[in-house]
């Protein structure tokens, strides 16, 4: 069979088309397996929250994925369709997002009847450290790190608008600095409510509150890096050491491959659902 120029280009052509295609596949494979390969070891339901947004880009522009309500949706119905005595395992990589569907998401976490353990191998920032609040024990690695929860209003933290309103007298503040504070403050003690809300199971609540303060109250910047020692000084339930098939779930999600950063696998063996 003989190929001219244009059948070559044709080929070349598809395969460049299919490649991503095929690799998306295969990396979904990849991911199935080593889930399965999770739970069945640990006797656990494996579910993840990967949101890489270090490499994805559309045409060259930076797209970042962040919680979001589809997330928090998804992750609920996993957690929901889950038997009561089954060990959920949350994997969380994220830089954060919406603070509604974080603790939508939160608040399932901690309803789950069994062990909830979240698996933070690189970081949880945010959003992602008030859903680590909810759970039975945080599983982070060296250089794991967890984040601050203070609110942001419109890029700005709602802690330094509050200070800012509060440093000259009120007729010399614009009226725009005034609304932005005054949502700042409700954002704040929402924010402050449900962290309490969260902890309250596993420290008093005087201790639940200070803690809360402490993460949601402007005290770092909101990039800070919490590690794992200080998270745990702070009265967190951490332990060091991730597992390695953790750190090898996290090679097949190389970048997104997938409209939702949330992936889990049916449950095994068909149970009642919880009502």
């Amino acid at each position: 069979m003989n190929f001219d120029l244009s059948s070559l280009f044709w080929v070349f052509l598809a395969v460049m088309v299919l490649q991503p295609l095929l690799m998306a596949a295969w990396l979904t494979q990849k991911r199935a397996q080593a889930i399965r390969a999770i739970e069945k070891e640990r006797g656990t339901r494996v579910i993840t929250m990967i949101h890489r947004q270090e490499k994805r880009s559309f045409f060259g522009v930076s797209v970042s994925r962040h919680i979001d309500l589809e997330d928090a949706q998804t992750i609920i119905a996993a957690i929901m369709e889950t038997p009561d005595d089954v060990p959920i395992d949350l994997v969380l990589h994220t830089p954060g997002g919406l603070v509604l569907a974080a603790m939508q998401i939160a608040r399932a976490v901690e309803a789950h009847p069994a062990k909830v353990t979240v698996y933070v191998p690189v970081y949880a920032m945010s959003g992602g450290t008030l859903i680590a609040l909810a759970a039975d024990e945080i599983v982070m690695g060296e250089f794991s790190m967890l984040g601050p929860i203070d609110p942001q209003i419109f890029g700005l933290p709602a802690a330094g608008i509050v200070k800012a309103r509060d440093m000259k007298p009120v007729a010399r503040v614009m009226d725009l600095t005034l609304v932005l504070a005054e949502v700042s403050e409700k954002a704040i003690a929402q924010v402050k409510q449900g962290a309490v809300e969260l902890l309250t199971p596993r420290l008093d609540h005087a201790s639940a509150e200070a803690l809360a303060d402490k993460l949601a109250g402007g005290h770092w910047t909101h990039d800070y890096a919490l590690t794992a020692r200080e998270a745990s000084a702070l009265g967190l339930p951490v332990k060091v050491g991730m597992p390695i098939e953790i750190m090898e779930l996290m090679k097949y999600y190389p970048q997104p491959v997938q409209q939702s950063g949330v992936e889990f696998l049916p449950v095994d063996i068909p149970r009642p659902r919880r009502s």
